[in-house]
């Protein structure tokens, strides 16, 4: 814990307890990266989480000190505390009633990384937006941020918030939320589990979204603890799984299938991403990465097949450029407007409650 944030952090008093933070046990971390500190909190030991109450006076505390111009506050949903004996097996509470962000929350995940999960969540996003619906992009990948990128916002100077939330930056009509909106470039995310839990959440609830039709979560890839959080705390419609067709990449998708069948999230279908590599002087097509593999997948669990994406150099280009393909009007966008629509329409037909985690 760094030294001046502890001294800072133990002027501040807890209303319940009348201790300081530090003395009530409140501070989990309090580290500084570049000119941002970021405050890791534990709830009350009793009485109702009391964040609101408590940031903007760390705030106003901590930018105070010399060469800390930002502050970040978090609460994780549990205490970390040591015990002596192993604690007997926890029984599970209904997870607090959320309100939902959008009419419909999207997750777009994979089973590994490098399929191209991150430019098909974005391009989804931008075709949703140019149909004429209004989308929000929540980046859930807090250790690997992509929607900067994707999206032609590396050089921001971070968010911003008001009364009404966290202001979410926007572009080519897609109102964003993304770690690496708070990052200087390069510099990684070092976090243990329970802080990633805490940020995603406080991404998703306590950004001022407005009035969206449809927010996009791009998961971070595997199944740990992002992904359970998610499925157990946040109100997702069902998740869209993305493949390339390669045995390799779906015995990894299969991986994210079966989380998401654990905690009760629908799968809304299956993409193929990379289906077929187009070369842009003569049209000729090459199956890099196999054929129909996804497709085939998808009939074997009973899942439906989204659309297939080509691979293009047009696509990585206006990936890197930061501008979505789909906003055109070629194959590849007519693929991901094809492919949104119909992701839209099964997350219509789902209506559940908040999963329970079921394990075997």
């Amino acid at each position: 814990m760094d030294a001046r944030l502890k001294s800072a952090l133990s002027q501040i008093t807890e209303r319940q307890s009348g201790r300081s933070l530090i003395d009530a046990g409140r501070v989990e971390n309090a580290s500084v990266m570049g000119d941002t500190a970021t405050v890791i909190l534990a709830p009350p030991v009793a009485g109702q989480p009391d964040l609101d109450r408590l940031q903007p006076e760390i705030e106003a505390t901590l930018t105070k000190l010399e060469d800390i111009n930002r502050v970040r506050v978090v609460m994780t949903a549990h205490r970390s505390e040591p015990s002596k004996k192993p604690a007997p097996k926890p029984q599970r509470q209904a997870p607090q009633k959320v309100t939902k962000p959008a009419k419909h929350v999207i997750a777009v995940a994979s089973g590994k990384g490098g399929v191209g999960k991150s430019t098909v969540a974005a391009n989804l996003a931008a075709a949703l937006v140019k149909s004429g619906l209004k989308v929000g992009l929540l980046d859930a990948d807090i250790y690997g941020p992509s929607a900067p990128r994707l999206f032609g916002l590396n050089d921001v100077p971070g968010l911003r918030k008001t009364d009404s939330g966290v202001q979410p930056l926007e572009a080519h009509g897609v109102k964003l939320i993304s770690m690496g909106f708070m990052l200087k470039p390069g510099a990684p995310v070092v976090w243990r589990g329970p802080m990633v839990q805490g940020a995603i959440r406080q991404f998703m609830l306590d950004t001022d979204w407005g009035d969206l039709d449809v927010l996009i979560l791009d998961m971070p890839p595997g199944t740990g603890d992002a992904q359970l959080a998610i499925a157990q705390d946040l109100p997702v419609d069902g998740a869209v799984i993305v493949s390339t067709p390669q045995d390799l990449a779906l015995d990894d998708a299969r991986k994210a299938i079966g989380l998401f069948e654990q905690t009760h999230v629908p799968i809304l279908g299956i993409v193929e991403n990379m289906s077929v590599y187009i070369c842009p002087n003569c049209g000729h097509t090459s199956h890099i990465f196999g054929v129909g593999g996804a497709k085939a997948e998808a009939t074997r669990i009973g899942a439906q097949f989204l659309g297939e994406i080509p691979l293009t150099p047009d696509l990585r280009t206006r990936s890197d450029e930061g501008s979505p393909l789909a906003l055109d009007d070629g194959p590849v966008a007519r693929a991901f407007l094809g492919t949104a629509e119909a992701a839209l329409e099964a997350a219509g037909d789902m209506s559940r409650p908040l999963p329970d985690i079921v394990f075997d």
